[in-house]
C-alpha cells in the first residue's frame, strides 16, 4: 500500500487518482501509525513551507517520515514535499527534515517573459539514471507549479530543468526520490513515474 501524506498541504485527490490510474493501491493518511505501516510513501505538497512544516510537526508526521526514511521505506516527495526534505527553505526561513543537504531558493529572474511562479510544462533533462525516470526521453516535458526551487544539492541530481536558470528538478538519496515537478499532473510520462514508484524497492 502507498500512503499519501495528508498534512493539509497537498494535491491529495490528484495523487490518489494517479495511483489508481496505474493500478496502485493508495490511501490518504494523516496518522503517524498508518504512515509507519506503509510499504511506500508519497509526500506531496503545495503552499507555504513554514506552515507546512509546522503542520507536519503538530501532527507527529515529521518524526514518522524521518523514521520511514531511516528504515528504508521508498519515498516519493513532490513539489513542496521535495523542498521540505532539504535542510532549509528561504520561504519563511524554514528548517527542513535534512534528508538531503541543500536549500530551496526563490526564483530571482530579471526576464519579464519568465513570471514567478513558474507554472506550466517544461523540459526535464535526465542527468543521471534512476529507475523512476527510465521512461523519460530527451525533450520530454512535465508539469511545474512553484516559486522556489531546489538549490545547492549536495547529493545525486537526477534531472535538471531550465527556467531562467538551471535547477535540479529531480534529486534523491537512498530510498528517497524527490521531484520538483508534479508527476500526478504530467500526463502519461508522469503516470509512468508513479507506476514505477509503485514497484520501486528504494534502490538505485
Amino acid at each position: 500500500m502507498i500512503a499519501i501524506v495528508d498534512y493539509g498541504a497537498g494535491n491529495l485527490g490528484s495523487v490518489k487518482r494517479a495511483c489508481e490510474a496505474v493500478g496502485a493501491a493508495a490511501e490518504v493518511v494523516s496518522d503517524p501509525a498508518a504512515l509507519a505501516r506503509a510499504e511506500r510513501i508519497i509526500f506531496p505538497g503545495v503552499g507555504h513551507a513554514a506552515a507546512a512544516m509546522q503542520a507536519l510537526r503538530d501532527a507527529g508526521l515529521e518524526d514518522a517520515l524521518i523514521t520511514a526514511f531511516d528504515k528504508g521505506t521508498p519515498i516519493l516527495a513532490i513539489c513542496l514535499g521535495a523542498q521540505l526534505v532539504l535542510d532549509r527553505s528561504e520561504e519563511g526561513g524554514t528548517a527542513g527534515m535534512e534528508f538531503v543537504w541543500g536549500s530551496a531558493r526563490r526564483f530571482q529572474l530579471d526576464d519579464p517573459a519568465l513570471p514567478v511562479p513558474h507554472v506550466g510544462w517544461n523540459e526535464v533533462q535526465v542527468t543521471q539514471a534512476h529507475p523512476l525516470l527510465a521512461g523519460l526521453c530527451y525533450g520530454d516535458r512535465l508539469y511545474f507549479s512553484h516559486s522556489y526551487y531546489p538549490a545547492t544539492i549536495a547529493l545525486r541530481v537526477y534531472a535538471t530543468t531550465h527556467y531562467g536558470i538551471e535547477f535540479a528538478s529531480a534529486f534523491g538519496h537512498r530510498n528517497l526520490f524527490a521531484a520538483q515537478f508534479h508527476p500526478e499532473k504530467s500526463g502519461p510520462r508522469g503516470l509512468d513515474i508513479i507506476r514505477r514508484f509503485s514497484t520501486w524497492d528504494g534502490t538505485c
